[in-house]
């Protein structure tokens, strides 16, 4: 029997319809996110994954729907981290002048998430002093700053290698378990397999498909979903 924590959604999202010029690109998307899950949305370029990541957090409007969430962190695919800040005082920026956390506490705070992600010993680099994987961490550990039950990533594998990807995932992973719950867009089908535990396959503005990653991935029921993993193994060279 699930517990109370995992059987309350921190997420849910109910019809979600927008509209930019004259296509629409959300029509009547529901989706869901508990506490321990790690949900990947998948689909083609302009399918609707960071339109919905982007409602979510506040910073698009939708046409009409529900969405019911808490605190939400946000991490972009291209980071956006402060280039005249460190790693350390990027991520103490929102708790200190957003929250009036004073400087001590928040610094203390920084510390701990960024050892959690492996980067602490970066905490006084410049952003362009840092690999795109200590990049990612550093924005990860940002969103984090100020306790979100809900963390939403957008293709946080981009430009990683594979040895990386799998830190990252494990990272992520550990983060799902602390009782956090996870939405990220991504293309990355293997990665999505190792460490989601929900797919989410949108095409034309609406969910077509989701499930177990695996069940999904390697069993597709819809065209959609034969279609988007046809186009990553051509894009592999895989046949």
């Amino acid at each position: 029997m699930e517990d109370a924590g995992r059987m309350t959604a921190t997420l849910i999202v109910r019809d979600l319809h927008l509209t930019r010029g004259n296509r629409a690109i959300l029509k009547g998307v529901n989706l869901d996110a508990r506490a321990g899950e790690m949900v990947a949305l998948m689909g083609r370029s302009g399918s609707g994954k960071t339109t919905i990541l982007r409602v979510i957090a506040g910073l698009d409007t939708p046409d009409s729907g529900q969405v019911t969430v808490g605190k939400a962190g946000m991490v972009f695919q291209f980071h956006h981290l402060f280039e005249h800040l460190s790693a350390l005082d990027n991520v103490t920026l929102a708790p200190r002048h957003v929250h009036g956390v004073a400087t001590a506490e928040a610094q203390r705070c920084a510390r701990g998430l960024l050892d959690q992600l492996g980067v602490g010993h970066r905490a006084g680099a410049l952003p362009r002093e840092l690999s795109g994987g200590e990049a990612q961490r550093v924005a990860i550990a940002r969103a984090l700053a100020v306790d979100p039950p809900l963390l939403l990533l957008d293709e946080p594998t981009a430009s990683l290698d594979p040895a990386r990807k799998n830190d990252l995932g494990d990272a992520l992973r550990a983060l799902a378990a602390s009782g956090r719950a996870l939405v990220m867009a991504s293309h990355d089908d293997d990665f999505v397999r190792q460490h989601a535990t929900r797919v989410v396959v949108l095409a034309d503005g609406i969910v077509v498909e989701q499930g177990e990653p695996r069940t999904v991935l390697d069993h597709p029921q819809h065209a959609a979903t034969r279609e988007l993993l046809q186009m990553e193994r051509t894009r592999h060279g895989v046949q």
